[in-house]
């Protein structure tokens, strides 16, 4: 086989530092938003929704076929990281970990509402428990006391 060829999709969530309130703004948040699509696309892991609140984001993507995981996580988060001080806010940081979980073709329809539902969702749950859940139906064995910094 001549060509190398993949399609595996991630849904990657990770928070502000101790998980501070940041993105009140819609019109901030929504230029984070942005501005990590485009970071994706340039990484060559084509974004296919961002969202996210005031604490946390949620992006989903493409993996691309030259890069890990953990390497698109930390281009993602140093790059906007960067922006986000540069532009809005000097002292902001994201947290250190981050999550990760595959979507497969038959459940990204149902993915990319959920993450384009941000706002209305937690209206009636924490980020915290939010992502407890997404552990637990995803099988992550996880240690309470280390998940949160």
């Amino acid at each position: 086989m001549p060509q190398s060829l993949s399609r595996i999709l991630l849904h990657l969530i990770f928070s502000t530092k101790n998980r501070a309130s940041y993105f009140t703004d819609p019109a901030i948040r929504n230029d984070l938003h942005g501005y990590l699509a485009a970071t994706a696309n340039h990484l060559g892991c084509t974004a296919i929704c961002v969202g996210g609140v005031a604490d946390h984001v949620h992006v989903v993507c493409s993996l691309g076929r030259t890069l890990s995981v953990a390497t698109i996580v930390a281009k993602l988060k140093v790059s906007s990281n960067l922006a986000v001080r540069e532009r809005y806010l000097a002292q902001f940081s994201w947290q250190n970990g981050y999550a990760a979980f595959s979507v497969s073709e038959s459940t990204l329809e149902a993915v990319v509402q959920y993450v384009s539902d941000q706002e209305t969702h937690h209206k009636t749950i924490t980020f915290q428990d939010e992502y407890r859940a997404f552990l637990k139906r995803h099988n992550v064995s996880f240690d309470e006391r280390y998940v949160w910094d």
